[in-house]
């Protein structure tokens, strides 16, 4: 099998992940909790070629087609395949998230238009919560906890208590660097303290192979590493992009899409500023500061 083959993985008896190498823009990993009888997905992809895949695999290992699709988040590469899979699945998510797939809208497509999305409807969750939900799969508890403002605004956890297994959406980019444009560094280092509370074994990231709790550390030193590195371009006056030209990205430097580390420093300045989590940057300066970051190159979706 091609290193590139999305593959799956069987987590306990009733839950599996669903990885889609190699973890970089688009290519977001899935999974799914079933008893043969009832399942719960959680998170589609960004095209429909691959949602068909995905479903394909779930039914290859003997799950029911799905009857609810849990969302962690709305960036379109979790969601836009929600509609494969519909009428028969609800949408679940954060209140957050339905807000923002539906302001969001074929935000993908404004994105990377060459992408070959397929045929994409936006769908929003039609079922939210606030901060807590359980949802349960035969003797299985499925528990939605949502962090905070963290990757976004509408983040959603799931957890596994009985199985050890957490999927933590774009909180986690395992082998790959944050990104907290639509998001909260602050927000994000208090996720990392959320997740360490569940005590879970396996941890399936939002991108990139599956781990284990160490991964909360990795994923705390590159935010500090984050805030150190704008707290001083920020004293000095410098432009996000400046800062990130200069720094010196050290361990961080074997991240995948380092190009983000301008993003990241765009967020830092809107906290440092004062300005709520969470709140609108400039897409176009983020993404055309990464571009520069990137040698001039916009960044590329590779699903």
């Amino acid at each position: 099998m091609p290193a590139t083959d999305p593959y799956t993985v069987r987590l306990a008896p009733d839950v599996h992940a669903y990885v889609q190498p190699d973890g970089g823009w688009c290519l977001n990993n899935a999974g799914f909790v079933s008893d043969g009888t009832d399942t719960v997905l959680i998170d589609t992809t960004a095209t429909e070629r691959r949602a068909i895949a995905l479903r394909d695999a779930l039914l290859a290992r003997g799950a029911a087609p799905p009857r609810t699709v849990v969302n962690t988040h709305h960036h379109g590469d979790h969601t836009y395949g929600n509609s494969v899979f519909l009428p028969e699945a609800t949408v679940v998510g954060h209140e957050a998230c339905r807000r923002e797939v539906l302001a969001a809208g074929r935000q993908l497509h404004l994105l990377w238009p060459q992408t070959d999305f397929g045929d994409i409807r936006v769908t929003a969750p039609t079922v939210t919560y606030r901060d807590r939900m359980t949802l349960h799969v035969g003797g299985t508890e499925v528990r939605l906890v949502h962090p905070g403002i963290a990757h976004t605004a509408g983040d959603t956890v799931v957890h596994l208590p009985e199985r050890g297994v957490v999927f933590t959406g774009d909180l986690v980019f395992n082998g790959g660097t944050p990104f907290l444009a639509t998001g909260s560094l602050r927000g994000s280092l208090r996720a990392m303290e959320v997740l360490r509370t569940m005590d879970a074994e396996t941890v399936v990231p939002g991108h990139g192979p599956l781990t284990d709790p160490s991964v909360y550390d990795a994923t705390e030193a590159y935010l500090r590493f984050v805030a150190e590195l704008a707290r001083d371009g920020h004293a000095r006056g410098l432009p996000p992009l400046e800062v990130a030209r200069r720094a010196d990205l050290g361990e961080f430097g074997l991240l995948r899409e380092s190009e983000r580390l301008v993003a990241n420093v765009h967020r830092a300045y809107a906290e440092l500023e004062g300005l709520p989590e969470g709140s609108p940057l400039d897409v176009a300066a983020v993404f055309g500061d990464m571009a520069a970051m990137n040698g001039g190159r916009a960044v590329a979706c590779h699903a």
